[in-house]
């Protein structure tokens, strides 16, 4: 998938700037975002807020990566990445190993969480409950991105086909996650009219790399997992091509979502954004983790179009964006 950059007109910039200062966050749209927030501009993100007492520029920036596989191992990758944060900032820049992706949104929503990267199936829940304001994805150097949710088993574990699931096991992640979860549930019950309990045990393993481990060392009969979690723990020998077989891949999903929480300072949400899209990954701790998914560079992209599909996803299942 690619698409081309949009770039809004001087003009056009300052229409959306006069119509949310003459707006209160009591009495504007917002579509599915929470109470707190205003889309004045309809791009189905929280607003900038106006009144100046209300944004923040904080000396020390906390940066999360979506909690996937050992954050250990991610707190290394994106070391490169987070001096060079700190270079266009000037600010410090603090990595914050999250365990799971509620605990990741309840920090942005309580202001503890300044950027990060939200995944696919977390981002909506990010943007409405959170203020999270996604801009960039990671993409290949010829501009694809996308990751597919995979139903995975083990040899020999008499599961051949989707329908063999039945009366088994079949392991999820999180509520949150979108390949973990969100799409196998919409998938299973649209395609298959297999639901959980009823048709199959459903157990939760927390993340994809568990799951993963779990199938590898014969622990969950099947799994629903992103391949490219599954792509990154096969090149670093985590797991080996013998140990999973695939009986089921979806359509092309979005993969994480980069973003600032909306209250920043314009002009630190600019520097953020512009550190985001001039880092050279060419020999970083970055492009070596990375490269394993075959991701090299951000692409710029839109809450609203990229995370179309998502949100339809959530609807089929009756996902609720409402803070809790």
């Amino acid at each position: 998938m690619k698409i081309a950059n949009i770039v809004l007109s001087g003009a056009a910039l300052a229409l959306v700037m006069s119509l949310t200062s003459a707006a209160g966050a009591e009495d504007c749209p917002r579509g599915d975002l929470d109470k707190r927030f205003c889309d004045i501009d309809g791009d189905l993100i929280a607003d900038t807020p106006n009144d100046p007492a209300d944004l923040v520029d904080p000396d020390t920036l906390i940066f999360a990566y979506t909690p996937v596989e050992d954050p250990a191992v991610y707190k290394e990758a994106w070391s490169d990445f987070l001096t060079h944060l700190e270079a266009e900032t000037g600010k410090s820049v603090v990595f914050f190993p999250v365990q799971n992706n509620a605990a990741q949104i309840e920090a942005m929503r309580s202001g503890r969480l300044h950027i990060a990267g939200f995944n696919t199936g977390s981002n909506p829940l990010a943007v409405n409950c959170a203020g999270f304001n996604p801009f960039t994805i990671m993409a290949s150097k010829d501009g694809n991105f996308g990751y597919e949710m995979e139903i995975i088993t083990y040899p020999g574990s008499g599961i051949e086909k989707v329908e063999d699931i039945k009366g088994k096991q079949l392991a999820f992640t999180s509520p949150t996650s979108n390949s973990g979860f969100k799409a196998p549930s919409a998938i299973l019950k649209g395609d298959f009219d297999m639901l959980p309990d009823r048709d199959f045990e459903p157990v939760y393993s927390g993340k994809h790399d568990n799951s993963i481990l779990g199938v590898a060392n014969k622990d969950y009969m099947a799994a629903s997992i992103a391949n490219s979690v599954k792509a990154r723990m096969l090149s670093r020998d985590v797991i080996s091509e013998d140990q999973v077989v695939t009986i089921y891949k979806s359509q092309t999903f979005p993969t994480t979502g980069f973003g600032t929480a909306h209250n920043l300072t314009p002009e630190l949400k600019d520097k953020i954004r512009n550190a985001f899209f001039n880092f050279e990954w060419e020999g970083t701790s970055l492009q070596t983790e990375f490269e394993k998914s075959n991701e090299g560079q951000f692409l710029p992209m839109t809450y609203q179009e990229f995370w179309d599909v998502i949100r339809k996803i959530d609807a089929a299942n009756g996902v609720s964006y409402s803070c809790e």
